[in-house]
């Protein structure tokens, strides 16, 4: 018998029973659709992650300043200044000790209000040099970054974040507009491209946040001390920070350099700040590295629990099966008896079982393609269906199709003809 004959006699037998054989293959359309979708919002939720993460810079280290554990006492006296984290010599020592770095640039922040007529956000004055557009992966909407000439004469200038310029200037063009920030005025001269963060976003790991306002270092440090005092229920707190991140970008960006850079970075950290324990490096190659491995871990997850419901439709396979060659025991007789041999109905039974995998796997497929792309279109998370996982989710169920399918097949080929003769 050719496979040809063989397919279309599995294909006549399963559709003489259709509504059996559909509710068999639910097992299989579940699992592979689950597969497949869960592998998506994995590789999806990995892809945004990884992104985020390369927005701070692949050559970059980044160092920020932290605020140390403090006692009662010290929360309770609002006289008492708190010291801590990065310095301006440790910017100018890193610069002149540490190797194979091609720059290092400086950024102070502050919490202020921003007013523009009558309208005002609470949000941070970010202070830092020109060359922070080209390490930080700055774009720009409209008009331009700071320059370091305008650090130099302490201009009072500003670029704004795409979301503070959408609430204070609404639909209008901020380039060449004045605003209040504090108790001072900054003439903007740039506006940057939103990049989808708020002011929790990458600012807390040394990126910049779509609610920034960017002005010279240089002019924050003539305009505003070096002490911050913030207001809560009452009470205030003083705090003195000379820099809040330095950005360290290496010579170049292969992971031995970078390596290298970060472990002078940590020694000369250490040496100057253990005790006080009030600055954290961030490598984002690194953190590119661990979210790899994380994907490739969580990739295994999924794959296994998915892999359950396959399982488990596989079972239901064969006990189908089961039935199937008790329903049909005088249907093999009849065939042994004219010559088909133990090979001839192995194969015959198998055809079928691998036939209802395959037709559960390509609905199993298409369902899986549809929840990731429903799943992205309601705008809950990114998914990215990628080839490995259709792949390994139909070859699963093929895979579960050959193996649940084989004792069934055995059993009926095993049968005694001249017994399956007499069975009515």
């Amino acid at each position: 018998m050719n496979s040809r004959r063989m397919i279309a006699l599995a294909w006549k037998s399963l559709w003489l029973h259709r509504l059996r054989s559909l509710l068999t293959v639910l097992g299989i359309v579940f699992g592979v659709s689950s597969v497949v979708a869960m592998l998506a919002i994995g590789e999806g939720a990995s892809q945004e992650a990884q992104a985020q993460i390369r927005r701070l810079g692949s050559r970059n280290i980044l160092l920020a300043s932290i605020k140390p554990p403090t006692d009662e006492d010290a929360g309770q006296q609002g006289s008492r200044v708190s010291r801590y984290g990065l310095l301006r010599k440790d910017l100018r020592g890193i610069l002149a000790s540490v190797p194979d770095i091609a720059r290092a640039v400086p950024r102070r922040d502050m919490p202020v209000e921003a007013r523009v007529g009558g309208r005002k956000v609470t949000t941070k004055l970010m202070g830092t040099e020109a060359a922070y557009a080209e390490v930080a992966n700055l774009r720009m909407q409209a008009g331009r970054f700071l320059t370091a000439a305008e650090g130099h004469a302490r201009k009072p200038v500003c670029v704004l974040g795409d979301g503070i310029a959408r609430k204070l200037y609404r639909n209008v063009n901020p380039v060449g507009q004045e605003l209040r920030a504090g108790s001072h005025y900054y003439r903007v001269i740039g506006l940057l491209a939103s990049r989808g963060e708020g002011t929790g976003g990458t600012a807390g790991a040394g990126g910049e946040s779509d609610m920034a306002i960017f002005v010279p270092i240089e002019t924050m440090r003539e305009r505003n001390s070096d002490v911050a005092v913030t207001r809560s229920s009452g009470s205030f707190t003083r705090e003195h920070v000379e820099l809040h991140r330095i950005t360290v970008e290496a010579a170049n960006g292969d992971e031995k350099t970078i390596s290298r850079v970060a472990a002078a970075l940590r020694s000369f950290i250490d040496l100057r700040h253990k005790k006080k324990g009030d600055v954290r490096i961030t490598v984002p190659q690194e953190l590119i590295r661990q979210a790899r491995e994380s994907k490739r871990i969580f990739t295994i997850v999924l794959a296994m629990i998915a892999a359950i419901s396959l399982l488990v439709g596989g079972i239901g396979i064969m006990n189908i099966m089961l039935a199937t060659v008790v329903e049909r025991t005088r249907e093999i007789g009849v065939r042994r008896a004219m010559g088909a041999r133990r090979g001839h109905i192995v194969r015959q039974f198998l055809a079928e079982t691998v036939l209802l995998a395959a037709f559960g796997g390509v609905i199993g497929l298409g369902l899986g393609m549809a929840i990731p792309a429903v799943v992205t279109y309601f705008g809950w998370m990114q998914t990215v269906v990628t080839p490995f996982s259709l792949v390994l989710a139909f070859g699963i169920s093929a895979l579960v199709g050959v193996v649940f399918g084989l004792y069934p097949a055995a059993r009926a080929a095993d049968l005694d003809p001249v017994e399956a003769l007499r069975r009515e």
